[in-house]
């Protein structure tokens, strides 16, 4: 029996003829050093949507990336036709390293993470003081999951004419989060979206919130030359809004001012992936105290040493009770 090396260069050796007539498989990958950079700006059914330089291309994920996604603020290297005219379509053939991720799984017990948002600075929670009725557990929620993919919080509360901000706010003053308290009528005179703006200013921010809070009239007021000016209402019967987002949608605020990304309205939000000691690091007066911890501490257990650290005075008692409240949040249901 014949056995030829890797190099053979016998002309007697006969190749295997290949029936579907395409090219034989290599582990060989081409480097793409002609690929262009690009944004995702939006995905829908396999085909993304991406800015490279001024122009808007459609383009789907090159076999190569196999399971890898890109989302929805991907920085991503394209090849193929970059024109954006009708029926073009590129390849996306590398994805950037993340700066920060918003995650979230279906329920608590859900192994499988999604991510919402890439690269994002800054997480915007909007929730309404009113119709419908705010749910701490969930703006909690939203926190540590910002806290755990490295993006800082900032607290947008509507609906100011129906009901007034400060509970709320006194639930959250020990979290050094900034907040915009906005009315219907400061929505119409412009009044708010100026303040909002200004929290905006330079960074990509992701929005998030449950339906009919007035997340995407909000978002429409900072882009308005958007197209997708559907909002939904609030239904009467269940207090829970209509869906009017179904996808991710980055969007740039006038004169480069940086970019807001439009998220669907939640229903649940689960932190099965959230690793508690990430969350800490939300809370850098706490750090230091962490030292005389057990391994793998939660935190939250009769052992860990933060209860004797702040008891020292080295911290403010409510900032524990803040941290701990938060890193109970995966017990407890969003509607409690």
């Amino acid at each position: 029996m014949r056995r030829y090396g890797k190099n053979t260069d016998e002309d007697d050796i006969r190749s295997r003829p290949n029936r579907k007539g395409n090219r034989p498989r290599t582990n060989i990958r081409p480097k793409h050093e002609e690929a262009v950079e690009g944004m995702v700006l939006t995905v829908d059914r396999g085909r993304l949507t991406c800015l490279v330089d001024d122009t808007v291309v459609m383009a789907m994920k090159a076999r190569e990336l196999g399971r890898k996604a890109a989302v929805v603020g991907d920085r991503v290297a394209i090849v193929g036709d970059l024109s954006g005219q009708k029926d073009t379509l590129a390849r996306i053939v590398r994805i950037a390293p993340r700066t920060s991720v918003l995650r979230r799984t279906a329920d608590d017990d859900d192994p499988f993470e999604r991510v919402v948002v890439a690269n994002a600075d800054q997480l915007a929670i909007v929730t309404a003081l009113a119709d419908p009725e705010p749910r701490p557990r969930l703006i909690d929620r939203c926190l540590v999951a910002a806290f755990d993919g490295g993006l800082t919080p900032l607290l947008v509360l509507t609906k100011s004419d129906l009901a007034q901000p400060d509970k709320l706010l006194e639930l959250y003053g020990h979290l050094d989060i900034p907040h915009v308290v906005t009315s219907r009528e400061e929505l119409e005179n412009g009044s708010a979206v100026d303040r909002v703006r200004e929290e905006l200013d330079g960074k990509i921010t992701a929005f998030v919130g449950h339906s009919g809070v007035g997340k995407t009239t909000l978002v429409n007021a900072l882009v308005p030359e958007d197209r997708r000016r559907v909002t939904g209402h609030v239904n009467a019967v269940t207090g829970r809004g209509r869906h009017t987002t179904t996808s991710a949608l980055a969007l740039p605020l006038a004169g480069d001012a940086g970019w807001v990304i439009d998220t669907p309205g939640l229903r649940s939000f689960g932190l099965h992936h959230v690793d508690p000691s990430r969350v800490i690091l939300a809370f850098p007066d706490l750090v230091p105290g962490t030292e005389g911890c057990p391994r793998a501490c939660s935190h939250d257990e009769p052992d860990c040493a933060l209860d004797e650290w702040v008891a020292e005075g080295h911290a403010d008692p409510a900032r524990l009770y803040s941290l701990r409240r938060l890193l109970a949040t995966r017990e407890r249901t969003e509607g409690d």
